[in-house]
């Protein structure tokens, strides 16, 4: 498991961190690079930009 603070500043605990990356990497980046969109989950948003994608990149 994972924590992950969201826009917000809420805390998000991960349940499958594989299964998370693979979706922000397939659908929220372009040529390997973050792509700026939101990403919604559970209620939960996330803005992936470099910051967050190198955050999940390091868990």
């Amino acid at each position: 498991m994972a924590k992950l603070i969201d826009i917000y500043g809420n805390e998000y605990v991960v349940q499958d961190i594989v299964t998370f990356k693979e979706h922000i990497i397939k659908h929220h980046t372009a040529d390997g690079k973050p792509d700026g969109s939101i990403h919604e989950e559970n209620g939960y948003y996330f803005k992936v930009d470099n910051e967050f994608y190198n955050k999940l990149k390091n868990l």
